[in-house]
């Protein structure tokens, strides 16, 4: 059991099942295709629970008793060396505590990272203090990397977050670099994960891309409400507090069951509650909160942007969702200037994950960030 927390809803982390809500059929299916050998394309908008679902099933005994498991996220990193440096770091601190590292030759495989060891002189430990810089022939340290993970005693499963960041990588064709390697590692499953699913899936069932075909393809929903309802629920009476399903009920539409977003609001209603919620305006109360704990960082992104892309991101805001953000009809409506504008200025937005494309149109990826917007502009 994991340790009692001061406020039990988490945000941002896994620290154990106790406080990660259901995904129990979404965590079998992952360890079915990772048992068949099959990789795994893991899809969904940002902030629905994807690394949650990973750490999750990492920590199922039938995964952590055969796999050597590593998670990376790439969502900052800009080239081929940044990743690189994650990955080993992530290898090198999961193997940390285990009395075979130097058994396993980590070090000796991947002779590229010697250069960041340094050893106590007192415990005869090794530590890693690897700097980017540290990484010259960045294909090289990959080709070792890779050895090192063939020759694990364990198969081995690498789950990496943000996945479609790879194509915007300063180094060209990164995607055939990557894949020629998985094809002849065959001891370590792989899980792409990523928000972007026109970029996924453009990557994955290509026919020209290198990835062709050589995933699952897996989409995540959101928690069902009655799930998350009960789930809720149970956590305030679990710590002393009663609180009426219906406010859960409203969150959860509020943010159409985005569970980081969700996730924070009940923190907050937690943390500001006495023992009997039942007034729904703690809603308010709480995302006010939230909002006015945001404010700093929001407006250091519209300082980063240009009078055009605040304009059509304050736009895209008012309106929640829009179809067609370079129509003649919005362009007009929101005062643009003209599609082109409109359009360069999205372009960039995209770029910066600030606006996310959805199925049926576009939005501002992190819905706090639109509400502060609609209450400020």
């Amino acid at each position: 059991m994991a340790e009692r927390l001061d406020n039990p809803f988490v945000v941002g982390r896994y620290v154990g099942g106790e406080y990660f809500c259901d995904r129990e059929e979404e965590t079998q299916l992952l360890i079915k295709q990772i048992r068949n050998g099959r990789d795994v394309a893991l899809m969904s908008p940002r902030r629905l629970g994807k690394s949650g679902l990973i750490h999750n099933m990492f920590d199922q005994p039938e995964v952590k008793e055969r796999y050597n498991t590593f998670f990376i996220d790439i969502f900052s990193c800009t080239c081929l060396k940044e990743m690189i440096f994650l990955l080993g770091k992530a290898i090198y601190q999961q193997l940390k505590p285990k009395k075979e590292m130097w058994k396993d030759r980590f070090f000796q495989v991947i002779s590229s990272f010697r250069a960041g060891i340094q050893i106590d002189p007192i415990s005869g430990l090794p530590s890693f203090e690897l700097g980017l810089g540290d990484i010259t022939s960045p294909e090289t340290t990959l080709d070792e990397i890779f050895r090192y993970l063939s020759q694990s005693e364990r198969p081995c499963i690498v789950a990496v977050d943000e996945f479609q960041q790879i194509l915007k990588f300063q180094e060209k064709n990164v995607e055939g670099i990557l894949r020629t390697r998985i094809q002849n590692c065959p001891n370590v499953h792989w899980i792409f994960a990523g928000s972007q699913r026109h970029l996924l899936q453009g990557m994955f069932f290509g026919p020209s891309r290198p990835f062709y075909q050589s995933v699952i393809s897996l989409t995540l929903q959101p928690i069902p409400i009655a799930l998350y309802r009960e789930f809720a629920v149970g956590l305030f009476d679990k710590y002393g507090k009663r609180i009426f399903p219906t406010i859960v009920e409203e969150t959860y539409r509020r943010y159409e069951g985005l569970t980081w977003y969700v996730q924070m609001v009940m923190n907050e209603i937690f943390d500001i509650s006495g023992r009997e919620i039942s007034d729904p305006k703690i809603i308010d109360t709480a995302v006010g909160n939230i909002l006015q704990m945001q404010a700093d960082n929001y407006r250091n992104q519209l300082s980063l942007l240009s009078p055009a892309q605040k304009t059509v991101l304050q736009a895209i805001a008012r309106s929640g969702e829009v179809a067609e953000p370079t129509s003649a009809e919005f362009v007009g409506r929101f005062s643009l200037g003209s599609p082109s504008t409109a359009q360069s200025a999205l372009r960039r937005l995209l770029s910066i994950d600030t606006v996310t494309r959805t199925d049926t149109g576009y939005r501002l990826t992190d819905p706090f960030f639109a509400q502060w917007l609609r209450l400020n502009y």
